[in-house]
């Protein structure tokens, strides 16, 4: 019986091809867009739980609000990682990790920079699951120089795996590093991913107890049923019972401001979706993001199954005398709808087939887009194919539900005497499916609309720089003459300045730190401010204008003692009028309060925004110091390519074995908001497919109302009726549709995208036109895909659909 369902369902798609192919595609649009996203979705889910304990290990945070500045931080102190291991009872284990910045390792006779630098605990794998290859993981950290890498680093300098007790070169420390371990390479979906980790015994500092400096990426394994408010709870009582006893503190004086510090920890699953804190190991993503696709893969491919259903339908007439035959010739009304729900789940898997060659077709240009390295593996089609039966099943069934019933529900006599259209019902469940189909669109146009006009916001706002023309030289740290290069690259032709420091408006080296308006240092003077080394040409480089005062000078050795603040750090210290007189008093990083330093305000630079446009602009302080970790170089005219040879000339000739590395500006300031772009192209990628499938089911609802309004329209033509009037007919009754879609759909989308605009400081204000350029655009968008069918109709032959009558 079942296998007789099955040809009579093959013969019956086959004999309506045209119908059937434009299922098919419907359904495949539908669904290859659902896999991608899901490819999507699964990967942003799957951070960091390759790791055993993954639901069991935290990282410690830390939030100061202090001088009036409130920050937060995905650091904590060097000594609370063993101090919580040892007084904590719900603490298995605990490790850290530091980024090292600007190191170089010597390979023959060259120097490379390496980025994927970091330094880790002897603790480090009691905690993490990063397979071994060779070594001990006990020991492979416990000594000072020794190092563990990656099976791409020991490749890249050893061509072998086979690198135990091989030495590498770290041409910064002027020292040896013993590869103790090597390791497979860190998986992509890792919140942190370094491909060399050098012991944290090396390093001094890492051992010392001091509880008001905040460095290290530090992380807890507790105990099986710890819940994360009690290790936060805990771990916070321990922090204050240290830091409430460093010497001079005064807890009554610094919380009578409103001044406070505090810890507590984020699961380490959540930390890539949930987490946007200062000092970072990796660049995050938004679970809000996940939550929006998911979302627009549901809609697309609940919009597919509505256009299957509504276009079985409206070729209905087609078959409803089929229907009747059968049901005379005593076909029960279970096998009727058996039949269509074969026909339906058959159509289903074709497109599911087709779906998946389209998405893994599509998988490296939707990589491509989004950003992603997404593959199709054994593990995937382990989850994929059931995944896909499953969807195959419910889509099939749910698709076809609607007209298997619908179908089947004819009565014979009265499809018999073709008497069909007073048997049709469920007009309204229909036009509520179109209204679905259309709000959903709408709300994606409106919403892509909105995206692009904050990233096009974001890319012409005036910053308080000038990123244009600015090309960063970087890992000057590294040369001896560092200012010889400098000197060399101005007297280029076409260089109108450039300046050594590592501190950059798009760059992510801080050094935050504390300032006092009195030389007796206290919570009530001072100010949580970021403190940037730079030199005399800093300012006219970055194009930075002052609001008042003066800018350094070169040979003026007073200014060794001077600073220039932006405005936001004036306003907070409450200087106004003229800021020359004024004095600000700084500790020197790892200095005490007798080493205080008096500085004299010189200037006020005009304020200009260092951090994402969703962070309001915080204090800076600027003195004249030597710091060379990048050289930026200002360049005159609109062509810069020519002057990148000389540049490297001029580095070749200094530094033979260095690897010239260098950076536009502009570049650098897109690639922090990276992600909105990306998110911009899937939206508008997305909102079109919608708008297409959409389109599919507003053609196929035009088609059945044009062939159940049949001989109406051909009387309406024998009587005169113009091909402009009928086509008008046959359009107004959808258009009102698609404008109650847009009534609908209208006051969401601005609700959202008002929410999603919240998350921007900086932000362009909605404006009204782009809600009514959704709803003009969905309402042309509309008329040209029905006016198809109308005009099809309109200018059909009368005698054809009159010649029974």
């Amino acid at each position: 019986m079942l296998k007789s369902h099955l040809k009579i369902a093959a013969k019956s798609l086959l004999k309506n091809r045209n119908v059937t192919l434009i299922n098919i595609f419907g359904l495949a649009l539908g669904l290859a867009t659902c896999l991608l996203i899901i490819f999507y979705v699964v990967d942003e889910l799957s951070y960091d739980r390759f790791n055993t304990n993954a639901n069991r290990i935290y990282r410690v945070n830390t939030d100061i609000n202090f001088g009036g500045n409130a920050s937060s931080y995905a650091i904590g102190p060097p000594p609370l990682a063993t101090e919580a291991a040892k007084n904590i009872p719900e603490v298995e284990k605990a490790t850290r990790l530091l980024i090292a910045t600007e190191i170089r390792f010597k390979k023959g006779g060259e120097n490379i920079s390496e980025t994927k630098v970091g330094y880790a605990d002897s603790t480090l794998f009691d905690v993490f699951t990063l397979p071994m290859l060779s070594g001990n993981p006990k020991t492979a950290l416990k000594e000072p120089h020794t190092m563990i890498i990656t099976r791409q680093a020991a490749m890249k300098y050893f061509n072998s795996i086979d690198a135990i007790g091989k030495s590498i070169a770290i041409v910064n420390e002027n020292a040896d590093y013993k590869v103790t371990g090597v390791i497979e390479d860190m998986p992509k979906q890792s919140h942190f991913n370094f491909d060399y980790l050098l012991s944290m015994a090396t390093l001094e500092g890492s051992r010392g107890n001091v509880w008001n400096s905040f460095i290290y990426s530090t992380y807890l394994l507790a105990k099986p049923g710890t819940t994360q408010a009690t290790l936060s709870k805990k771990l916070d009582a321990l922090f204050q019972s240290h830091f409430e006893k460093q010497p001079g503190f005064n807890k009554d004086a610094f919380a009578k401001n409103g001044n406070y510090v505090r810890v507590d920890v984020t699961p380490l699953t959540d930390i890539h979706l949930l987490s946007n804190r200062q000092y970072e190991l990796g660049a995050n993503s938004s679970v809000t993001y996940v939550y929006i696709f998911s979302a627009i893969a549901l809609f697309i491919l609940l919009i597919a199954c509505i256009n299957f259903m509504n276009l079985s339908t409206a070729r209905s007439a087609n078959r409803a005398r089929e229907v009747g035959v059968r049901k005379v010739l005593g076909s029960p009304r279970k096998y009727l709808i058996i039949q269509f729900l074969a026909e339906s789940v058959m159509i289903t898997l074709v497109s599911a087939i087709i779906a998946v060659l389209a998405a893994w077709a599509l998988l490296p240009l939707f990589n491509q887009v989004a950003g992603k390295e997404l593959s199709i593996s054994l593990q995937t089609i382990s989850w994929l194919f059931p995944a896909l039966l499953l969807i195959v099943l419910v889509v099939g069934v749910l698709a076809g539900a609607y007209p298997a019933f619908y179908l089947s529900a004819f009565q014979p006599i009265t499809v018999l005497k073709g008497k069909l259209s007073a048997g049709f019902k469920g007009g309204g469940f229909r036009n509520f499916l179109v209204v679905l189909q259309f709000s959903v669109s709408i709300f994606l146009i409106i919403g892509t609309i909105v995206i692009y006009n904050q990233l096009h916001y974001i890319q012409q706002k005036d910053l308080g720089f000038d990123r244009s023309h600015v090309m960063v030289v970087k890992n000057t740290t590294g040369l001896t003459n560092a200012q010889t290069l400098k000197q060399q690259v101005q007297q280029i032709a076409g260089v109108s300045s450039a300046s050594l420091s590592g501190f950059l408006p798009t760059g992510s080296l801080r050094q935050p730190n504390s300032v006092f308006t009195s030389k007796v240092p206290n919570s009530r003077n001072s100010l949580f401010t970021e403190i940037w080394p730079v030199d005399e040409d800093y300012l006219p480089t970055m194009g930075m204008k002052l609001s008042q005062g003066r800018n350094f000078q070169k040979g003026n050795i007073t200014d060794s003692l001077g600073v220039i603040i932006n405005q936001t750090a004036a306003n907070m210290l409450g200087f106004t009028g003229d800021v020359s007189s004024k004095k600000l008093y700084y500790i020197p990083e790892g200095q005490t309060d007798n080493a205080i330093k008096e500085y004299h305000v010189i200037g006020v630079v005009k304020d200009f925004n260092f951090k994402s446009l969703r962070d309001n602009i915080t204090p800076v302080v600027m003195m004249l110091e030597n710091n060379s970790g990048a050289l930026s170089i200002k360049m005159e005219g609109a062509d810069v390519k020519p002057f990148i040879p000389k540049i490297e000339a001029a580095w070749n000739q200094l530094s033979p074995n260095q690897h010239f590395e260098y950076s536009f500006m502009d570049e650098d300031f897109n690639a922090a908001y990276r992600t909105e772009q990306r998110t911009g192209t899937l939206f508008l990628v997305f909102t079109s497919l919608a708008v297409i499938i959409a389109s599919l089911g507003l053609f196929s609802l035009a088609a059945y109302a044009a062939e159940q309004r049949n001989k109406e329209i051909g009387i309406r033509k024998v009587l005169g009726a113009s091909v402009s009037a009928i086509v008008g007919m046959l359009s107004k009754d959808f258009i009102k549709l698609v404008v109650i879609s847009f009534i609908i759909a209208a006051p969401l989308a601005w609700l959202a995208m008002h929410k999603w605009l919240e998350g921007f400081a900086y932000r362009q204000n909605m404006q009204w036109w782009v809600v009514a350029v959704s709803g003009v655009g969905a309402v042309v968008i509309a008329f040209a895909t029905i006016s198809t069918q109308s005009f099809k109709a309109a200018i059909a032959n009368p005698a054809k659909s009159l010649k029974s009558e």
